[in-house]
């Protein structure tokens, strides 16, 4: 017995060693950090959802037994993607809608409408989507055909910037609208008298309050759907833009269940209600969601000419567009969110709103700061403008996809000349040295992957235009890997949390069949997302 004690205890002894102290070991990957040096690894270890280690595959090993292993077989991984400026339930929405994107025509926006309205026939017919610039003649419809087919059912239909809509008459009717009617900030379109059903940026809402609320059903298949897609382009973190307050304890309770896993940076909608709620509660912060910030509206959008310029639209003389609320409105806003010490994110599209806000923020900000307030889009600034980003640490959250969506026809509102200081985000870039990226979406496709490709290629999705769109604003595959990993994270003050492979951070990260920092420009858009991880938990794989 006495030789057997030894034996047994050198046995229990290397059991021990062997022991699981890890939850998952990933290796043979390229490993894109996104950290300060933009180093590579080709592993690393999770435990208890975050990154615990990062390095050589051999030497991890060697510390690290995992009950998961996985080989990556050569693949590249990334931290997760973060989307710094959507619309993510309001695309869950309308994925219980009629969608219209691409059509191109009237007609076949009112055949789409029909065939939807033929197998959902309760309650208003919502849909979303049309651009009649992919129309000939690309003017405005007329809602003749929507009355012809719809007299009593209410039908709204959404442009796809979200900022015109048109509606039929019995909509219109509901919403008690006439013709001729004014209403500051938005346009009633009324052609020889008659409605047209067109309605732009603030008349909107009055007929949008008449619509009924989504039933709790109807809004948990919204944030699910919206879920389910966005996994599978890669997307771990979206910024929602212009919720209301009480969605916020809807999507809390869907995130506690663990049926919503997606991390969601909500930007309460200016509001009286919702400056109350958050002034009163302060911030709101889990793991998963994260409520420290409102959206402002500055203008409408350059598409339905509603986005406001200095000089008038080349291609509409004597209209310049307008603001959509008065600048004094603006101004007590920044004044009253910089008091509390939150974040403000103003929608600015036209070169004077860009201008108008600009110079709201300076007033407030005074200087250097790190407060982190937002211009969403800074679509079109005026050169002379620019600077002021950088002297106020103010931070442009772009969209790459807006230029190579908008480059068709911008000039036809712009003007060459304009046209130049438009989707300027090289330059909006260098003024802090960083830059978040997003889509915008449901206006834009919700891939990540194409963000990448429009920021570095600026060629759509044909690869028109063939030398890319005012390649002088490209950014390097670097920077947009950044805009849309760690720039973005840091956009929402959660650089410290995420957007980057290290030690501490949350074990969200993408796996796709191609390498986006070596693929062939050519081969950007078609790269595919392989598997999205949260927290080391596999929430999407490609079939």
């Amino acid at each position: 017995m006495r030789k057997i004690w030894p034996i047994l205890l050198l046995f229990v002894a290397a059991c021990k060693q062997k022991e699981y102290n890890a939850d998952l070991l990933v290796k043979n990957a390229v490993v894109y950090t996104v950290d300060s040096a933009f180093t590579t690894a080709n592993a690393f270890v999770v435990d208890a959802g975050k990154i615990v280690a990062v390095g050589d595959a051999a030497t991890l090993e060697n510390e690290y037994l995992a009950h998961e292993v996985i080989d990556a077989g050569g693949k590249a991984i990334y931290p997760g993607f973060i989307d710094a400026h959507a619309h993510f339930y309001e695309y869950g929405l309308g994925l219980q809608e009629v969608n219209l994107k691409a059509l191109k025509s009237w007609d076949a926006v009112i055949d789409t409408v029909k065939a939807f309205a033929e197998h959902n026939t309760d309650g208003w017919v919502i849909g979303n989507g049309w651009d009649q610039n992919l129309w000939a003649g690309k003017k405005f419809p007329d809602k003749a055909k929507l009355d012809a087919l719809f007299p009593v059912r209410p039908v709204i239909l959404h442009r796809v910037d979200g900022h015109a809509v048109i509606a039929n008459q019995a909509a219109l009717n509901i919403a008690g609208i006439k013709p001729g009617q004014k209403i500051a900030g938005g346009e009633i379109e009324t052609i020889n008298g008659k409605l047209t059903g067109v309605l732009v940026d603030n008349a909107v809402g009055i007929v949008t309050r008449k619509i009924p609320d989504p039933s709790e059903q109807l809004t948990q298949n919204a944030f699910l759907s919206a879920q389910t897609n966005c996994f599978a382009v890669g997307l771990t973190t979206v910024d929602d833009c212009g919720l209301p307050y009480t969605m916020v304890n809807t999507i809390a309770e869907l995130q506690h269940k663990g049926a919503l896993k997606m991390r969601l940076y909500v930007l309460l909608s200016d509001k009286p209600e919702n400056y109350e709620y958050l002034f009163k509660r302060g911030v709101y912060k889990t793991p998963s969601l994260n409520v420290r910030g409102f959206k402002v509206y500055a203008d409408g959008a350059l598409g339905s000419r509603g986005a406001c310029l200095l000089q008038p639209y080349t291609d509409q003389k004597n209209w310049s567009g307008f603001l959509l609320s008065s600048q004094k409105h603006f101004e007590e806003v920044a004044k009253k969110i910089a008091d509390k010490g939150f974040q403000m994110c103003t929608h600015a599209i036209g070169d004077s709103a860009n201008r108008v806000m600009l110079k709201v923020y300076a007033a407030v900000l005074k200087g250097k700061n790190d407060r982190r307030w937002r211009i969403e889009h800074s679509q079109m600034v005026a050169p002379e403008d620019i600077n002021m980003f950088g002297q106020y640490s103010i931070i442009p959250s772009v969209q790459p996809t807006h230029a190579t969506s908008d480059m068709y026809w911008a000039g036809q509102r712009l003007g060459s000349q304009r046209l130049k200081s438009a989707y300027a985000y090289k330059q909006l870039m260098e003024q802090n040295g960083w830059i978040p990226l997003g889509t915008d979406f449901p206006v834009e496709n919700i891939s990540p992957i194409y963000t990448f490709y429009a920021a570095v290629v600026r060629k759509d999705q044909k690869g028109f235009p063939a030398n890319g769109f005012q390649m002088e604003n490209a950014l390097s595959r670097t920077e947009a890997l950044k805009g849309m990993t760690i720039w973005a994270a840091k956009a929402n003050f959660e650089e410290k949390e995420k957007g980057s492979i290290e030690v501490g951070k949350y074990a969200d990260f993408v796996i796709t069949d191609q390498d986006l920092m070596k693929a062939s420009a050519s081969a950007l858009p078609k790269v595919n997302v392989l598997k999205t991880y949260i927290n080391g938990e596999k929430v999407y794989e490609r079939k």
